[in-house]
Parts: C-alpha cells; structure tokens; sequence
C-alpha cells in the first residue's frame, strides 16, 4: 500500500495547535492535538475506541473506503465491544484490520491522526462547538492552500505561455516573415494567424470565433483562456513550442495544422490520466462547493 506522506499543516482552535498530515494526497488531522484541549486528553482516544457506535463508524468508513480492510477481524472486535476488558488502540485497530482511516504515528510529529471524516466524528464526540470549530479553521485552511495553488498555476502558466510564445514568434521571424510579401505594417497577421491555427488545431475554435459567441464577457476584458481548464492551456503553451518546432522544418501550414491536432490530442489523453491534474480538479471542485455552501448560509 502506498504510504507517502507529506510535511504537516497546523491549524489553531481555542489556542490549541492541531496538527495536519497527508498520506496518498488525503488529509489527516492529529486526534492526539485535539483531546488536549480537554481534561484527561491523553486517555480520551481510547475512550472514544472502546465506544461501539465508533467501532461501528470506523467499520463502515473502511469497507467504503479500503478494499484490503480485514472483515472478519472487525466482526472478532466487534464481538469484544462492551466488555469490561475489552481495549482498542488505534495501533492495535491499524493492524488488526489493515485500517487506512487511522494512523499511529511516532517521531517529530506523533500521535493518532485520522481521515477527516474520522475526525469530525470524534470532534462531535468530544464536543459539537469544538468541532465545527475544527471544521472551520480547517475550511479556511483548505481555502488558503487552494489560492496558494491557483496563484502559483496563474504564475506558471503566464510564464510559460510567454517564454512558448517567445519561441514561436522567433520561428515566425527566422522562417516565415523572410517569405512573406506583406508590408511590415500587416506582418501582425502572420503573428494572429498562426496564433489561431494552434487555438483551432488544439480546441476546435479560434479565438475570434470565441470572442463573436461571448462579447458580453469581451467586454470584460476576458478571453477564452479565461475559461479553459488547466489541461487546455498546459496544451495550448506546448503547441507553441511544438509549431515553432514544425516552422523550423519548412513544414507548410496544413501540415502543421494536422500534427498539431494529433499531438494536442496525445497530450489531452496524457494529462487526463495525470494523479496531480486529477487533485487539482477535485480541490477546486471542493471548494467551490464549499463557497456555494457559505453563500447560501450567508443569504439564511
């Protein structure tokens, strides 16, 4: 089983410091940082463990979740429940059960984290304000990562859709602009053009096309790149690059315009398949369901 885990996050509820690790790119909060912040913390876990409703939720949550979860050790725990002997650490549930929804940690950052949903759950156990408390902070945070995220991917795409660019338009004026007849005053078409032959190579439409269906967003200042999602316009920037290649080998334009199709194609299929591209969608997707949610409180 894949087991990378990631630096942790903090977050801060009622001046207590709860810690926040990842493992495959799930998000896991330190039970151990919350029951803290309440008497006898240290044994609250086990408590809550020895509870059946938990046994019962941890169940469901790993047959929902976790494909290797042992059943026919969680029917042998659930049979103990209710005992006076009967004990339940979240080790002991780990490796009894193959479990993915709890983790034991050791070293710098030790303790028992859980799966958010997990979490959340043993925050209503503790205390319900407590724990919408920690949902909130932990939403804010989530919040914060994903402006991170949208902030560093504007940067990188303005970046590299201006470094392809240069490449293009050196392409244009090393082997295009010398055959050209225009006057240097129309040379900026040759520039327009070949800038459209990779949006409809790559999408289908031109940017023209775009703009006469959408003038009242025109007029707003946006464009279409405005509206693609983020593997259209990792494509589109390597298309740049990818035709100021097929420039360079004396390539007419209609055969520019096939290539770029099918390797534009190639490189859609790629990033469809792409683990990061995939979280980036679900993050977003996440938190615009989240904004949609706090917009409709705030109307409540």
């Amino acid at each position: 089983m894949e087991t990378n885990m990631n630096k942790n996050k903090q977050i801060q509820v009622q001046g207590s410091v709860i810690s926040i690790i990842s493992r495959n790119d799930k998000d896991y909060i330190c039970l151990t940082d919350m029951a803290k912040a309440f008497e006898d913390g240290n044994g609250l876990i086990e408590n809550w463990l020895r509870n059946k409703n938990t046994v019962e939720f941890l169940g469901i949550w790993e047959r929902l979740n976790n494909p290797d979860f042992n059943s026919v050790e969680f029917d042998g725990i659930m049979m103990q429940v209710g005992l006076n002997r009967f004990k339940l650490s979240a080790k002991k549930w780990v490796e009894s059960t193959n479990a993915i929804g709890l983790i034991a940690k050791t070293g710098k950052y030790g303790g028992t984290y859980a799966h958010t949903d997990i979490a959340y759950h043993f925050g209503m156990w503790l205390s319900p304000e407590f724990n919408l408390l920690v949902i909130k902070e932990f939403q804010r945070l989530k919040e914060e990562e994903q402006k991170q995220l949208k902030s560093a991917e504007w940067l990188y795409h303005r970046f590299t859709a201006k470094a392809n660019y240069v490449i293009q338009t050196d392409a244009i004026q090393k082997y295009l602009i010398p055959l050209s007849a225009l006057p240097k005053d129309k040379l900026g078409i040759i520039y327009a053009s070949e800038a459209e032959l990779i949006n409809f190579a790559t999408l289908g439409y031109t940017s023209k096309q775009w703009s006469e269906e959408h003038a009242d967003l025109v007029v707003s200042n946006k464009n279409h790149r405005d509206y693609l999602p983020l593997e259209a316009l990792i494509v589109l920037d390597n298309m740049q690059s990818f035709n100021s290649y097929l420039i360079s080998q004396n390539l007419s334009k209609e055969q520019r315009f096939e290539l770029i199709q099918k390797e534009s194609l190639r490189q859609f299929e790629a990033l469809s398949q792409s683990k990061t591209i995939q979280t980036f969608k679900q993050q977003e997707k996440l938190m615009q369901e989240q904004k949609s949610i706090n917009l409709l409180e705030s109307k409540s």
